[in-house]
């Protein structure tokens, strides 16, 4: 394979302009693409994911807030075609490694350093090769994010956590997700307030504490969620999400992947097994069962958890669970409104 500068683009025929025209209509592209997300890692262990796609979403542009426009946002989304064995290498820093992608697309890489790493943000690269192995054919970059040492980390849930998304029914998800778009959606109320303090919450001057959003929700929303984060000036963090969907899957999205959830989070823990980590979730799915475990696993890890009662009464299965989080000695705070999320970050010292 040619030298780490070369990307050579091949050279589309009649009939490849044709389908170029089209798909620009659509807002989609058929050229190969590498998608890298951010990473994180700590001084002597990194790690980053990404897809390799041959059809996909263009970025989206307008936001106007048309229930046209955002169901065609959305539906592109979905209409992705993965390439499956893909030849992936990347590049970090001296490092070079390569990988083959899974049927679905998804590569990831996971290293070691062979100098420890400061805390901060690296830059990282990753390039496609052609099915001749000649030559790249597409690239992305990302960063790789080594926090720095702090009281707390944590790590959130997305639907119906911050982001209002009636996951307990299908059916309101689906037309909340077809017919808004990542600006027009909102968050709950006092929630941004919240997130917002506990990033600050014992930590050094102009230095974050680190955040962890992990979603039932797939790889294909990525660029909405990072979207609504910014939009909604919610702490930066990285996302760790669900396995990528065709379109065929587009109306079971943030259903089933509660398992896989579980072990994301597990990879965090275990690249942090010196960090105290706070959690945030809500009731309308698996998080208390799936933060249970975790506390199980993890012993003396986790030093509280926020659950959001979206149900309109507390659940009995979800105050169990939670009893069982209080006597292996981890805070919990069931909370309707995050303003009592507040009061009790503040009661027990999270927060100034």
């Amino acid at each position: 394979m040619e030298d780490k500068s070369s990307i050579q683009i091949p050279k589309s025929n009649a009939w490849g302009k044709i389908k170029e025209w089209f798909f620009k209509k659509l807002r989609l592209t058929d050229n190969p693409a590498v998608k890298l997300y951010e990473g994180f890692g700590n001084p002597g262990h990194c790690q980053v994911f990404g897809h390799a796609l041959t059809l996909g979403p263009l970025p989206r542009k307008k936001y106007r807030n048309i229930f046209l426009f955002n169901t065609l946002a959305v539906l592109r989304l979905f209409m992705v075609k993965p390439i499956k064995s893909a030849s992936i290498r990347l590049f970090f820093n001296d490092i070079t490694l390569d990988t083959k992608t899974e049927k679905d697309g998804f590569f990831k890489f996971e290293w070691n350093n062979p100098v420890p790493l400061k805390p901060g943000k690296y830059k990282v690269s990753a390039r496609l090769a052609h099915k001749s192995g000649k030559f790249f054919i597409a690239e992305a970059h990302a960063e790789i994010d080594i926090p720095h040492p702090s009281k707390f980390a944590f790590i959130s849930d997305i639907d119906d956590t911050f982001l209002i998304s009636h996951s307990g029914n299908l059916r309101k998800r689906l037309y909340v997700l077809l017919t808004e778009n990542a600006r027009s959606r909102d968050p709950f109320e006092g929630v941004v307030n919240h997130y917002t303090l506990l990033s600050h919450a014992g930590a050094l001057p102009e230095l974050d504490n680190s955040f962890f959003y992990v979603s039932s929700s797939e790889w294909n929303l990525y660029e909405y969620i990072r979207e609504f984060i910014e939009v909604h000036k919610l702490p930066q963090g990285v996302l760790l999400l669900s396995q990528m969907k065709s379109f065929s899957g587009v109306f079971k999205t943030g259903q089933n992947n509660h398992k896989t959830k579980f072990m994301r989070i597990v990879r965090i823990l275990e690249a942090f097994p010196d960090q105290n980590f706070i959690l945030l979730g809500d009731d309308t799915q698996e998080d208390p069962n799936i933060y249970a475990s975790v506390i199980e696993h993890f012993p003396g890890q986790i030093f509280c958890v926020y659950i959001r009662m979206v149900s309109q009464k507390p659940k009995a299965a979800v105050e169990e669970r939670l009893r069982e989080i209080v006597k292996a000695g981890t805070l919990i705070c069931y909370f309707r409104h995050s303003a009592e999320a507040v009061i009790h970050s503040k009661a027990n010292g999270i927060i100034a």
